[in-house]
């Protein structure tokens, strides 16, 4: 079965601000990991050929360009062949896409794993990832609420231990990225102010 899984949201601040955040992966001060989910750790700092991953899922770095990509090659679980990676995309000189993406083929026993438990799972870490990256560069988080599912699966696999959702606090309350105050000609330059 093939894969494509992509999750990405806004960012209201530059390229540099939100390709930082990425770079903090699985470091002593990570602010694109969520708390409350299994860490992302490695054996050595984020680079090409590091190898690690989170909670039953381990990878390798594959590529790495700071402030710009992060792409990882899933070595597990069994039934698991391709790549996950994080990229910023520019959308303009305040606003950055921050894009999560998983393309693989599943096959053998995780035509099972991948749409029952891990997919739910991934997809509320995903979620909650991208909702700390917002608070980080100092916007209202966009948090999606766990569905029941992921709950009950979050329980079993903690043994009734895993925290609760909680929501990250921004830094600093900035404007989206798609509303831009318009100046008019006789007060500047009549383009969007940042």
């Amino acid at each position: 079965m093939q894969v494509l899984n992509y999750h990405e949201r806004e960012v209201p601040a530059a390229a540099s601000v939100v390709g930082a955040l990425v770079d903090t992966l699985a470091s002593d001060n990570d602010r694109l990991w969520p708390k409350g989910w299994p860490a992302m750790r490695f054996d050595r700092p984020l680079g090409v050929g590091a190898v690690g991953g989170h909670g039953p899922i381990p990878y390798t770095v594959e590529e790495y360009r700071p402030g710009q990509m992060v792409k990882f090659r899933f070595l597990g679980p069994r039934g698991f062949d391709g790549h996950h990676w994080f990229e910023v995309l520019p959308k303009g000189e305040h606003c950055t896409i921050l894009r999560h993406t998983i393309r693989m083929r599943a096959h053998g026993p995780a035509l099972l794993s991948w749409p029952i438990a891990i997919r739910p799972l991934q997809d509320a870490l995903l979620e909650d990832a991208l909702a700390l990256a917002q608070a980080s560069a100092g916007a209202t988080p966009i948090v999606q609420p766990w569905s029941l599912w992921v709950k009950v699966l979050r329980w079993l696999m903690s043994r009734g231990r895993a925290p609760r959702q909680s929501t990250p606090n921004p830094a600093v309350d900035w404007t989206a990225c798609k509303l831009r105050l318009q100046v008019p000609s006789a007060f500047g330059s009549g383009r969007p102010s940042p």
